[in-house]
């Protein structure tokens, strides 16, 4: 069975592919002449729930130093 660190790793990897494949997306669509305003909107923002979604799962991954 895997562990939930395991999970958390495979969860990180696929949200980081699909930040990835936003960001192509997004400077295609910006690059293509005719801009679909509200479908960029959309994305972009998707991009950045993504981001904290990201930095909250590598927060949950670095364990805590004593000080």
């Amino acid at each position: 069975m895997l562990s939930d660190r395991d999970s958390l790793l495979r969860k990180l990897h696929e949200l980081r592919s699909e930040h990835r494949d936003l960001d192509t997306v997004i400077t295609r669509l910006a690059d293509g002449g005719t801009i679909d305003q509200l479908q960029l909107v959309r994305l972009k923002k998707r991009k950045l729930l993504l981001k904290d979604e990201i930095s909250w799962l590598e927060s949950r991954l670095i364990p805590d130093s004593i000080a």
